[in-house]
């Protein structure tokens, strides 16, 4: 199993970190130790002083692979969840000003937590246009629509299909509405899809 993630996928979050919009999807990775284990507390990093949230949708891959027409897109996933793209900011910023990859700032161990199920996208009143909201200590910091996304569902599947072969049970990542910010231990995370809440992380 694969963690493969896109960035700047909303034009609002791209601009809020002064980042020019994407002619095509930006794909990287985390290792799967990057997911957080069930019922196991997630810890503040010790490397790094500025980790910020990343509410995304996430979809869970049905079945095998690769070149993907994107007119055959669908056929690949089925459900869609929240997960967390945690990033050590200022590592990030370190790694960016040399040049350099920045795994160290996106795909440490924990950094990808998901929410406790994944929804049957037929469940839902509209796939195409899908509600997703996350709070930090009660009050709503990020909201985001999946309409919203420079590059949907389809794209995504049949880009990265491209570059790597997808398996079952793969998960993507498919980018962060605008609103991202730090944490700090105490801190309390409670992810929503369309009103029903399917992330809560505590950080200590």
């Amino acid at each position: 199993m694969k963690i493969i993630c896109i960035g700047r996928n909303y034009a609002d979050h791209a601009a809020e970190l002064k980042n020019e919009l994407p002619s095509e999807p930006v794909i990287f990775c985390k290792p799967d130790t990057a997911l957080l284990p069930k019922n196991h507390p997630f810890i503040y990093p010790d490397h790094t002083n500025d980790l910020h949230f990343e509410l995304e949708l996430v979809l869970r891959i049905k079945k095998v692979g690769k070149h993907i027409d994107r007119a055959f897109a669908q056929k690949y996933y089925e459900e869609v969840g929240l997960g967390i793209d945690f990033t050590a900011r200022d590592t990030q910023q370190k790694c960016k000003e040399k040049g350099l990859p920045w795994e160290k700032a996106k795909a440490f161990d924990h950094s990808a937590p998901l929410g406790q199920k994944f929804v049957k996208l037929q469940d839902l009143s509209n796939s195409n246009s899908i509600n997703f909201e996350l709070k930090k200590n009660g009050e709503t910091v990020q909201q985001g629509n999946s309409s919203l996304m420079l590059f949907p569902f389809d794209v995504i599947v049949s880009e990265v299909s491209k570059y790597f072969t997808l398996k079952i049970g793969d998960l993507i990542f498919t980018g962060t509405p605008k609103g991202v910010g730090p944490v700090v231990k105490g801190d309390v995370l409670e992810g929503f899809l369309e009103r029903e809440k399917l992330l809560h992380l505590e950080v200590k």
